[in-house]
């Protein structure tokens, strides 16, 4: 073949599949050898390379065989040997046992069919291969980038596109624009959000539902934003019906909503059409953050934001907005309202002035804000008039709605400070405990704990993801984790299963490794435990009505008790009132102390044989038997008298792993 016309089908087949010169020069490599191999029957065992030059003037190729230096007189198998005088024709240096490259005549003329399709097929499947990998790199470097693809196909699941002729792309039905209609053959503008790479070439995934979408839209449309003069804060977008964008200006003297907008609208209303009638707010960022949220709910007027940070719900603002515009800031169905929560990343609560002056009034008369109305009591009335005239329905003025704003603002700024007194306060108790918390713990999801669905739903509506944040709110704030349970109306052994939860995932080494070293108290022998004795009121503390002692709670002046101690038991849960206590019966007669003989261990801990030695007053049980929320607590242990050491010892019983039903004892 001439020169010319090998060049013109070389340069024919880089530019069809815009693939570099090298590569194609690669695959015609491999298909000599894989031709060459198959002609001459050639094991995969010995080496084969071919050489192509495209820049003389007949194009040159040759194919270079592996072969043994021996002996001048020693060569047995010309194909795998060659004699020491032609090795050096070929490498100099060459010696006996060397093994060296033999050029080989081969004419392609004279291979055979199978030789030829073979050399064709490594050809096409090697330009395939360098296809796929060069549109997987092209797009992927074009992933959250602008495309313009031709429909190729519709579906009930998705759409396909063809990319620019080369590449198909798929968009599925969760990333188009609710009330558009597709049609075969029609061209749309989409951004690339994903592109996997596959056996069958690259998978391209498009949307016009993404917020990227609407970015690169006014990359496009809006110049300054393009250049960097104005940036992109945020974006909030449903699409097909609203979004909201939050710009700022990087350099002094530019407009970013005017230069967003465009003259007379110009530059919006095309984004506008893009998007299929989409309604488009821009918003101009601001660093402080109630004048950024109220902005966002803009074309409602804000009277007040108040800002707090929630442990539980994060950062939260209060926004009061006057009685007409409630609605209007609410939006059709929460849109509005969604939106702005999503622009400026807190979350918010809207309420009317006439709903915040109400509450703040039923503070007043609970105490929580009495300080307020006793500073204000001439304020106080002219409220409580204003407030009576608006229940009549009778007509209230402007200056009365603003005195009704001016009180508001005094009352949600207290309240503001009130809640965040009580913030600081859960934070220093948290921190206490945070430091013996095991750091391994913040890694686990509470997924690993295995408890019930609904359990996990409480715990992560209180922003509790892993085993770290559960310990903390667990030994910090029990009370109000409790709180939360009951209002879920969970089962009343639910703080029970949590406790055996964590205690049985985080091994006791670790939580003795983080509590802090206190010296052991001495050992003090144990009286005897007597059978059928009923204590003397006067002389015996009443027990907890909790059923097990009764933790203190975390205060701000004094230290925090130990989170992790060696025989801490699942936390008990609040003890609910109970019924009435009957009148008391007389106390039956003392009967002589016995020693307690080895107990034997129970067969089954669900099911402990109830003591039916209970106090005369209240029904309440005494030591060692099962109460109605404790028994739980209580089927752990056990009373035996060790003859070794001759006195009464308490048998603990633990769970000896995750989920088992085998248990190991030891003395407490």
């Amino acid at each position: 073949m001439a020169k010319s016309d090998f060049t013109l089908a070389f340069n024919e087949i880089t530019e069809a599949h815009h693939l570099p010169r090298d590569v194609v020069i690669d695959a015609l490599k491999q298909a000599l050898v894989s031709a060459y191999r198959r002609d001459a029957d050639i094991g995969s065992a010995q080496r084969v390379e071919a050489e192509v030059d495209l820049l003389t003037q007949a194009t040159q190729y040759r194919v270079l065989l592996e072969k043994e230096v021996v002996g001048n007189n020693e060569v047995i198998s010309p194909r795998t040997e060659i004699a020491l005088d032609e090795a050096r024709r070929i490498d100099p240096n060459a010696k006996v046992g060397d093994m060296v490259m033999v050029p080989q005549e081969t004419n392609t003329k004279s291979f055979g069919r199978i030789a030829a399709q073979t050399a064709k097929q490594v050809i096409l499947q090697k330009i395939r291969e360098a296809e796929r990998r060069t549109l997987y790199n092209e797009y992927k470097a074009r992933q959250d980038d602008l495309v313009t693809g031709q429909v190729q196909s519709v579906s009930s699941q998705s759409i396909t596109l063809t990319l620019s002729g080369r590449a198909e792309a798929v968009m599925p039905v969760s990333q188009m624009i609710r009330g558009e209609r597709y049609k075969q053959h029609d061209k749309i503008r989409c951004v690339v959000i994903e592109v996997k790479e596959s056996t069958r070439g690259p998978q391209i995934i498009v949307s016009r539902a993404h917020k990227n979408m609407l970015r690169r839209l006014l990359e496009y449309e809006v110049p300054e934003i393009f250049n960097g003069q104005v940036e992109i804060k945020s974006i909030a977008r449903e699409p097909g019906q609203r979004s909201k964008v939050a710009v700022s200006a990087v350099q002094p003297g530019i407009d970013p909503v005017g230069a967003c907008v465009g003259m007379r609208g110009v530059r919006i209303q095309s984004i506008v059409k893009e998007l299929n009638e989409e309604k488009i707010d821009v918003i101009e960022w601001n660093p402080d953050a109630r004048i950024f949220i109220a902005k966002a709910l803009s074309p409602a007027i804000v009277t007040g934001v108040y800002l707090e940070n929630d442990p539980d719900q994060g950062n939260t603002a209060t926004v009061v907005v006057p009685d007409d515009y409630l609605s209007l800031a609410i939006g059709r169905e929460g849109q509005n309202a969604r939106l702005a929560a999503k622009l400026t990343g807190w979350r918010i609560d809207i309420k009317s002035v006439s709903e915040s002056a109400m509450n703040a009034m039923a503070r007043i008369q609970d105490g929580t804000l009495a300080k307020l109305g006793a500073e204000q009591p001439d304020l106080i009335t002219e409220v409580n008039r204003i407030m009576e005239k608006k229940a009549a329905n009778r007509t209230v003025m402007p200056e009365e709605y603003q005195t009704l704003s001016r009180f508001v603002q005094m009352a949600e700024q207290r309240l503001v400070e009130i809640r965040e007194a009580g913030h600081a306060r859960r934070h220093k108790a948290m921190d206490r405990v945070k430091a013996r918390v095991p750091k391994k713990a913040y890694t686990m999801p509470i997924e690993e704990l295995e408890l019930a669905k609904d359990i996990n739903q409480v715990l992560r509506a209180r922003n509790i993801t892993n085993v770290g944040d559960l310990m903390l709110r667990l030994y910090a704030e029990e009370d109000l984790l409790q709180a939360a349970l009951d209002a879920a109306n969970l089962p009343a052994d639910t703080m029970d299963a949590i406790a055996a939860a964590v205690i049985s995932l985080v091994p006791m080494e670790d939580v003795k490794a983080t509590r802090p070293e206190t010296p052991a108290p001495k050992a003090e022998p144990t009286p005897p435990v007597v059978a059928n004795v009923v204590p003397d009121a006067a002389a015996v503390a009443e027990p907890a009505p909790s059923g097990v002692a009764e933790r203190a709670p975390i205060d701000e002046e004094e230290e925090a008790p130990p989170a992790f101690v060696d025989d801490v038991l699942p936390v008990a849960p609040r003890q609910r009132p109970s019924r009435p206590a009957p009148h008391p019966t007389p106390a039956p007669a003392p009967e002589p102390a016995q020693p307690v003989a080895a107990a034997e261990p129970f067969e089954d801990f669900d099911e402990l044989p109830e003591d039916k030695d209970k106090a005369s007053k209240g029904g309440k049980p005494q030591r060692g038997g099962k109460s109605q929320r404790g028994g739980k607590m209580n089927q752990f242990r056990e009373l035996i008298f060790d003859e070794d050491r001759g006195e009464v010892v308490i048998k603990r019983k633990r769970k000896g792993g995750r989920g088992g039903r085998d248990w190991e004892a030891f003395d407490e």
